[in-house]
């Protein structure tokens, strides 16, 4: 766990990096490197009246067991620094002949330093959620690898961590675990994990077991569960795995993905939350617009805010904008968009050609429930039905859904009528959570915005 002196440290180390940018900047813009004497007292003045809002504010006391919120009370002290700063100038009887680097000082200063404290608040939820988290394992196995496996998870006592029992997968297999803590047998691992909340399986069995193992990875597969296998056996599992430890025992991560990695899941979640706070603020203006359209044309809300399924099957309040006279139900709605839907009002139609109706998601990014690259998430009756028609389908939970995603800028989006569209989606989708990088993300970015194919069959 991170501690909380160095959660204020990373705070003023952001401060600091951000006066030294905002000035370079400024500095840059109007070719002012001999600054007169008066020019730098205002801008030292500038940083030390910062530092004492900051202080007066308490805005490096934060409390790591409570949720961070200094990026509104970053907000509150830069509007005190701006009310003072605009007194000073108008009483002051000096005269400001590099105003202009000025004020590009002050809005250089505020969108970086938004951004900056936006990635440490997003880095210590991670910190937190992580070693909150309640997991719960369930190991496939009752021998002498089940019953190691046990000794060693609960040496560790990690937090956060309950083994929910152990699964028996083969009638000759000596069971050295207590019988009361057998939960079930291969045969009904379906219905077990139908009806119990398990985040990973550990498959401990001996090496002559590949039928069983591939059954049980199946059978994770289909409901959307992790997978580790005790020992490592390349031959089931192909390349996406990663050997890890279970104390002194080897353990292999099935379905590695980049975004398992700390520093990249970190990564994306900074650029999604900067992201979404830049793009909502920009795109206010035409919010506006949008929302004045929608109550022109038809009675009825500006906002549209269905139920769907995201990260770990778990469903969500969707925001997007109202593009249809009336709706479907937000929650359990069966009644998919169709082409030439009498229901989709006329500026509608043009919402939902250029994808202008989903630009609230972005609302959604900064509340955490979705990103702004990833899988689009579905409703909850067209999730069973892919679900159980299309292999590996339940993996695009592993991580959060995206407001656009590979699929969709390859020509996938819109219906899954047939078994093509279906399968082509999901693969996609798949293909790009193995393949994830910052620069697929903006390559997808830019692909949504510029590409005539992302919009070709919108409807």
């Amino acid at each position: 766990m991170i501690s909380p002196r160095l959660i204020k440290l990373s705070y003023f180390g952001g401060d600091l990096l951000t006066f030294v940018v905002a000035l370079l900047i400024s500095i840059h813009l109007f070719n002012n490197r001999n600054l007169g004497i008066l020019n730098w007292e205002i801008f030292a003045g500038f940083i030390l009246l910062w530092l004492l809002i900051c202080y007066w504010r308490k805005l490096y006391f934060i409390n790591f067991h409570q949720r961070p919120t200094l990026s509104v009370g970053y907000i509150k002290a830069y509007i005190v620094l701006l009310v003072i700063f605009l007194i000073f100038y108008l009483i002051s009887p000096y005269s400001f002949y590099n105003i202009r680097a000025l004020i590009v000082f002050a809005i250089t200063f505020q969108v970086l330093g938004i951004s900056i404290n936006m990635l440490v608040v997003n880095y210590t939820d991670f910190a937190k959620i992580k070693a909150k988290k309640e997991r719960f394992t369930l190991i496939a196995g009752v021998g002498n690898l089940a019953e190691s496996v046990e000794r060693q998870l609960n040496s560790q006592s990690r937090e956060g961590l309950k083994v929910k029992g152990f699964i028996d997968c083969q009638k000759k297999e000596s069971c050295l675990v207590g019988k009361d803590k057998v939960v079930g047998d291969l045969a009904h691992i379906h219905e077990y994990l139908r009806e119990n909340p398990v985040d990973e399986i550990v498959i401990a069995l001996p090496v002559k077991t590949s039928k069983k193992v591939r059954n049980i990875i199946e059978a994770a597969d289909y409901h959307g569960v992790r997978v580790k296998y005790i020992p490592d056996y390349q031959g089931i599992f192909g390349k996406n795995y990663k050997i890890t430890k279970y104390g002194q025992i080897d353990a292999v991560n099935v379905r590695q993905l980049p975004l398992d990695e700390t520093h990249a899941f970190i990564l994306k979640n900074s650029f999604d939350k900067v992201f979404a706070t830049l793009a909502l603020i920009a795109l206010l203006p035409v919010f506006i617009v949008i929302a004045l359209l929608i109550k022109l044309e038809s009675p009825g809300p500006v906002f549209y805010c269905p139920i769907r399924i995201g990260k770990g099957g778990k469903p969500f309040k969707v925001y997007k904008f109202r593009s249809m006279s009336y709706n479907d139900t937000v929650s359990g709605g069966l009644l998919s968009t169709q082409k030439d839907d009498p229901r989709v009002t006329t500026i509608g139609r043009i919402l939902r050609k250029y994808s202008l109706d989903e630009l609230p998601q972005f609302m959604n990014v900064l509340i955490g429930n979705m990103s702004v690259v990833g899988p689009r998430p579905h409703r909850s009756f067209l999730n069973q039905q892919l679900q159980a028609s299309v292999d590996k389908y339940m993996i695009r939970h592993y991580f959060k859904p995206g407001i656009t995603g590979w699929a969709q800028v390859n020509g996938w989006r819109g219906p899954t009528e047939t078994e093509e569209q279906r399968i082509q989606r999901t693969m996609h989708d798949l293909w790009y959570m193995e393949n994830w990088s910052i620069g697929l993300d903006l390559k997808i970015i830019y692909r949504t915005i510029f590409s005539a194919k992302t919009h070709t069959i919108a409807f």
